[in-house]
């Protein structure tokens, strides 16, 4: 067995490193030959080594090394100590420097083993090793240290190296204090490295490596070096010690003021309410569904809480903020109906045609049932006029899927602070209507209104706009920021619907977001359906008639219609149902006799006045100058006759009516084709400089705008200069470009329907626009002719006469 290192710590290992003794003196070093070679006994030394000049206790447990120390001591010569490989365990694989020690009086332990002191004199270069007996035997060479005269840079470092240690020593507890004191008289380099290696705790390789080191400088150059590492960690380690020592203290401060708060509120009457208050939050964070991150705030809000008088208004921000992060659904949910046949079946009865965004609704459904991961909630925005039943229909959508529906109006939003709420540093500071509609819902995915998205407005108190694009884009809004909760908030879950009566006035990065889901004007068949349905059965509810009072029959509601209203939904329409149900309550309480059950065209027109409204019908005769454009308005389609009348002048062109920037350049256009081809119409072109030609729309307070005119002002303008009659029962729609191309144009749906409502037996229209044919009712298309033209050429052999 190896001598080695018994004690049972660092500390008593180097606790005689310093003590300076003389009971080495009468012990010689080992003689070298004439060669300079030393041939001595060696013992094996294990996970210890002795630098020269260096004082420590070593045990012998193995009987070889004890018989060499023995023969050394007798001769009272020192010994070679070998160290071995760390890396290898063969017996004979040591290290190629080993140490000179003198080994002082043996001590018998009661084990059986052996200790000594011993001091380390000269490094040794180990030449060879052999083994008889179990006793190593060994060749070896002193090294024996330069000694010269010191420069400034090397007695710098010799400064610096002990002022280093100085610092060491007054961070690490385990060096005794009489280290220093003995480092600081130390003036060789080399010795100074072995004995700061001897009082620093370092791994046995450094140590080996050290060891190995002959150059004094180099030595001490990586002492140094050693030092500089220590000391990092040891400050390192102070500043832990600190930060705990001064967590320990708070800790028990908080405790102290904690138990004194207490002790005040009994005083006051208001301990026991304060703890049950205490109690029953830190029962809920328990028991609700939160996400750790919002537990752990919680449990924070709550800390300060109790350090807090419970009649401050720190107090009551606290509570509010943890009631209402414990009041939020964070993971609760409502399940789905996705039967596909009961969605169908609802959103058939409680609404008439709409077929588009039923359709819409059906294939979300459908996608729902084959969920998967990458599935999103779709983020729609109902685009209509208003009465269409925009909002009503996002209310069937929720009965349908058995979902949550809360809804808030955008209208006249100007504080961005609205949807993202305020900070808590402001009084009565509350979450945005975002989150308050979350907390009305109490579950994580509702269907979400947001009404009159375009009618947001916008000041010095920031966009709203802008603060609503985090939460209808898909890809952000699992992790909404409300400025009072702030802590994410998932509404990725939420099916965001919103309404509006145009996309002209949303911001485009907003419409980016949404998918557009028309909502198309209703026909006089589906607003007839309507009112007898819905319309009619709910007012007799509300006005406390029943059925036995008042009847009506679908000519009452056609007459309604056409002469009472002007709209494209039904909202106006249910008003006067409305009105006529409060005239028959009337003279139900007054005890009029002979009340007729029916309706007649004379009651309605009785209890209504005289008709409100003469919409345009189609003309009885053909007329030159004169020509049927159908357009479309935010009511709904509207035929709208087109007059030109040819004057002389020089060669000016007028349009008048209440007209936008694109009827005046449809008008331009189409005045430069017909003068392209005046020859084909047997028109003069010295007529176009000798006359005025003046365009005028009927109906002048009515705002007209929008590429729909083109062929209709070409049309009329070429009647009026060549005296040809246009055909009355033809309506007309398209744009025009200067080569007389037809383009296509929109609204073709409300167009058709006020084409055939007006009495027009034909409607032309660009060829291009045949796609939007499959929207239109086939009884619709069997009496109205639809004409696809795609040249102004073919309009004019269609629409004129002779």
């Amino acid at each position: 067995m190896p001598t080695k290192n018994k004690f049972s710590n660092e500390n008593e290992y180097r606790a005689g490193m310093f003590n300076r003794n003389e009971g080495f003196d009468h012990i010689k070093n080992i003689k070298a030959n004439d060669n300079g070679i030393i041939n001595s006994v060696a013992i094996e030394l294990e996970k210890i080594i002795i630098f020269p000049d260096m004082i420590s206790p070593i045990f012998i447990t193995n009987e070889n090394n004890l018989s060499a120390v023995i023969k050394a001591q007798e001769k009272e010569q020192a010994i070679v100590a070998l160290l071995k490989k760390e890396e290898t365990q063969d017996s004979n694989a040591f290290i190629e420097t080993g140490i000179e020690i003198a080994v002082g009086s043996l001590l018998e332990l009661p084990d059986g083993s052996h200790s000594a002191l011993v001091q380390g004199r000269r490094r040794l270069k180990i030449l060879s090793t052999f083994e008889d007996n179990g006793i190593i035997f060994t060749e070896a060479e002193a090294i024996i240290g330069t000694k010269k005269k010191l420069n400034n840079q090397e007695r710098a470092l010799i400064n610096t190296t002990k002022t280093l240690f100085e610092s060491v020593v007054q961070l690490d507890r385990s060096i005794p204090d009489e280290a220093n004191m003995h480092i600081n008289s130390i003036k060789m380099p080399g010795l100074l490295a072995d004995m700061i290696c001897t009082a620093i705790s370092l791994p046995y390789l450094k140590r080996a490596e050290i060891l190995e080191m002959y150059d004094e400088i180099k030595r001490l150059m990586f002492v140094h070096k050693l030092l500089k590492n220590e000391l990092d960690i040891l400050n390192i380690e102070e500043e832990i010690r600190f930060n705990v020592q001064k967590e320990v203290d708070q800790s028990q401060r908080d405790f102290y003021l904690r138990e004194q708060v207490k002790a005040i509120n009994i005083e006051l009457g208001e301990g026991d309410i304060w703890e049950e208050e205490i109690k029953r939050y830190e029962k809920r964070i328990e028991g609700e569904n939160l996400p750790e991150e919002v537990r752990e705030i919680v449990k924070d809000q709550i800390k300060r809480l109790m350090l807090g008088p419970s009649l401050s208004p720190e107090s009551s921000i606290c509570r509010n903020y943890i009631e209402w992060l414990l009041t939020l659904p964070w993971k609760e949910k409502t399940t789905d109906n996705l039967n596909i046949q009961h969605v169908r079946g609802v959103l058939e009865k409680n609404h008439c045609g709409l077929e588009k965004p039923k359709e819409r609704i059906l294939e979300f459904i459908a996608v729902e049932k084959l969920r998967s991961e990458y599935t999103k909630q779709p983020i729609m925005c109902f685009v209509g006029p208003p009465g269409t039943g925009k909002t009503s229909f996002g209310l069937s959508i929720a009965e349908a899927l058995g979902r949550v529906f809360v809804r808030i109006s955008l209208g006249g939003i100007r504080d961005e602070a609205e949807i993202r709420g305020h900070r808590r540093t402001y009084i009565g500071a509350l979450p945005g209507r975002i989150i308050q509609a979350m907390k009305r819902a109490k579950t994580v995915n509702p269907i979400f209104m947001l009404d009159e998205i375009d009618k947001i407005g916008k000041d010095y108190r920031g966009d709203p706009a802008a603060a609503l694009l985090e939460i209808l884009d898909s890809e952000q809004n699992k992790a909404f920021s409300d400025h009072y909760l702030e802590v994410p908030y998932d509404l990725s879950n939420v099916f965001f619907i919103t309404t509006a009566n145009t996309t002209d006035n949303i911001p485009p990065a907003l419409l980016d977001r949404m998918e557009i889901v028309e909502f198309s004007g209703y026909v006089m068949e589906e607003k007839v359906e309507i009112s007898l349905k819905h319309l009619v059965p709910k007012q007799i509810l509300e006005n406390s008639l029943s059925e036995k009072d008042i009847e009506f029959d679908p000519e009452t509601i056609e007459n309604i219609i056409q002469n009472y209203t002007y709209e494209s939904g039904v909202r106006n329409l249910e008003r006067q149902i409305g009105k006529l149900c409060r005239k028959v309550s009337k003279q139900k309480i007054e005890n009029i006799e002979n009340i007729s059950k029916t309706l007649t065209h004379d009651a309605v027109e009785k209890f209504l006045g005289p008709p409100q409204y003469f919409p345009f019908r189609a003309e009885n005769v053909d007329e030159i100058g004169v020509a049927t454009a159908v357009a479309w308005t935010e009511n709904g389609g509207e035929i709208m006759p087109v007059e030109v009348s040819v004057v002389e002048g020089k060669g000016n062109l007028n349009v008048t009516g209440q007209i936008g920037d694109v009827m005046q350049e449809s008008a331009q256009a189409a005045l430069t084709f017909i003068k392209s081809r005046a020859i084909n119409f047997d028109i003069k072109v010295e007529t176009f400089e000798k006359l005025d030609i003046h365009i005028h729309v009927p109906e002048g307070a009515v705002q007209k705008e929008g590429p729909s005119s083109g062929i209709t002002l070409c049309l009329a303008m070429i009647s009026a200069l060549t005296k040809r009659k246009t055909f009355h029962d033809i309506g007309l729609t398209g744009e025009i470009t200067l080569r007389g191309r037809i383009l296509p144009v929109g609204g073709l749906r409300e167009k058709i329907l006020a084409a055939h409502r007006s009495g027009l037996k034909k409607i032309i229209i660009p060829k291009k626009n045949s796609k939007d044919l499959v929207k239109i009712n086939e009884k619709i298309k069997k009496e109205l002719e639809v004409i696809l033209v795609d040249h102004m050429d073919e309009v004019i052999k269609i629409a004129l006469q002779g």
